[in-house]
């Protein structure tokens, strides 16, 4: 069985990507959350299981291979199981949903240094800082133009819910939490993210856990 080893759920965006990845395979796994930060934080990531990705999260273990990295482990189980669970069959929109998710894995540093995940919160409305403006814009603009060429077949990104959706799920939830104002289409993407059964189970696993990262329960700023 696949062992997939997360952080926080509250806090850990890569955590979701990678467990959204691996429930998208529809292959069963073994999930155990290891609380970002804490004691037992540092005595997991001295361990054998954490070596290979130098102490980050997600880690998934498929019997003795490791894949340490969100974007990684959705190539691995796109090998493993149907690669159309993952990227649109049309190449015109894989190669966009590809490009897409790329951009997502390596670029808007500013969005995730501000708005720092926490599916607990929804703080109030305040004055977005121009540089994460500007990515925001920039991630605006992708979704517009994915939903308006490939997304006439279902409420994501490309009709289907696949990797692209995966890699933007925790930008999603920064716009909630922050209050981030939308255009009516970007917030009805939001809705539908939201409303994806997966996204419910782990917003709603995140509220039951007891642990609390002081850095990221106070209003960016």
């Amino acid at each position: 069985m696949l062992k997939l080893i997360i952080g926080n759920k509250a806090y850990s965006s890569w955590s979701l990507r990678g467990w959204l990845a691996v429930k998208q395979s529809g292959l069963p796994f073994e999930e155990i959350v290891v609380p970002l930060f804490n004691e037992e934080w540092d005595k997991k990531t001295a361990g054998d299981e954490f070596a290979p990705s130098g102490g980050k999260v997600p880690i998934l273990w498929d019997d003795q291979t490791v894949i340490w990295d969100s974007l990684a482990i959705i190539e691995w189980l796109a090998d493993k199981t149907d690669r159309a669970r993952y990227w649109p069959r049309d190449d015109a929109a894989r190669g966009m949903a590809r490009s897409m998710a790329a951009e997502m894995h390596s670029a808007y540093p500013e969005l995730r240094r501000v708005y720092s995940m926490n599916v607990r919160k929804q703080f109030p409305p305040a004055d977005v800082p121009d540089d994460v403006r500007t990515e925001i814009i920039r991630i605006l603009e992708l979704w517009a133009e994915a939903r308006a060429r490939h997304g006439s077949g279902g409420p994501y990104l490309f009709g289907d819910f696949g990797a692209v959706d995966i890699m933007f799920a925790p930008v999603v939830t920064r716009f909630v939490t922050y209050s981030v104002p939308l255009p009516r289409f970007a917030a009805a993407y939001v809705e539908a993210i939201l409303n994806h059964p997966w996204m419910r189970e782990w917003i709603e696993a995140a509220q039951e856990e007891p642990w609390v990262v002081e850095r990221y329960e106070a209003p960016a700023g």
